[in-house]
C-alpha cells in the first residue's frame, strides 16, 4: 500500500466534517487520486413523547379558537410564490419593509420569503396602501399563502 493512502489525511476529515455541519448534509464523500474517503453521520432520530393526559371532563379537553386572522380577500392579497419562510424585515432587530396603513409602490420590496437557503424579495405587484399583513416575522408559509393585502 502506498504511503498516500496509509497515511489519512486528519485535516480533510475535519474539514469534511465541519462541512457536513455547515450545509447540514448527512453525507460526503470524495475520491482523489485512487484515495476515497467518506465521511457521513447519521440524523437525529426525532422523538416526540407526549405525556398522558390525566382523565378530565371532556368540556375541559376542547382546545381554544386559534386568535382571529382577518379574511384574505383574493382582490388585494400578495400571496406568496413559493414555500419558504417569510421575513417582514430585512434582517432581525430591523424596521419592518411594511406596515398597516403603509403607502406602497409597485416594485417595491413589501417582504422575504427565504426557500433553500435563498431570500426572494417579494415586490408589491402593484402600488397602494397595505390594509393587513397576514403572516408573523419567521412564519413558514406555503405556495399561494396570502401575505399582505393593497388595497
Amino acid at each position: 500500500m502506498s504511503k498516500s493512502k496509509a497515511s489519512i489525511d486528519q485535516d480533510l476529515i475535519r474539514a469534511l466534517a465541519a462541512l457536513l455541519h455547515e450545509t447540514d448534509l448527512t453525507e460526503i464523500e470524495v475520491d482523489q487520486e485512487g484515495l476515497r474517503v467518506r465521511v457521513s453521520r447519521s440524523a437525529p432520530a426525532a422523538t416526540v413523547v407526549a405525556p398522558a393526559a390525566p382523565p378530565a371532563e371532556r368540556s375541559a379537553l376542547v382546545a381554544e379558537p386559534a386568535p382571529a386572522r382577518p379574511a384574505a380577500s383574493d382582490a388585494g392579497a400578495v400571496k406568496s410564490p413559493m414555500v419558504g419562510t417569510a421575513y417582514t424585515a430585512p434582517e432581525p432587530g430591523a424596521r419592518p419593509y411594511v406596515e398597516v396603513g403603509d403607502s406602497v409602490q409597485e416594485g417595491q420590496t413589501i417582504m422575504i420569503v427565504e426557500a433553500m437557503k435563498t431570500m426572494n424579495q417579494i415586490p408589491a405587484p402593484r402600488g397602494g396602501k397595505i390594509t393587513a399583513i397576514y403572516v408573523e416575522d419567521g412564519q413558514p408559509v406555503e405556495y399561494g399563502e396570502p401575505l399582505v393585502a393593497i388595497e
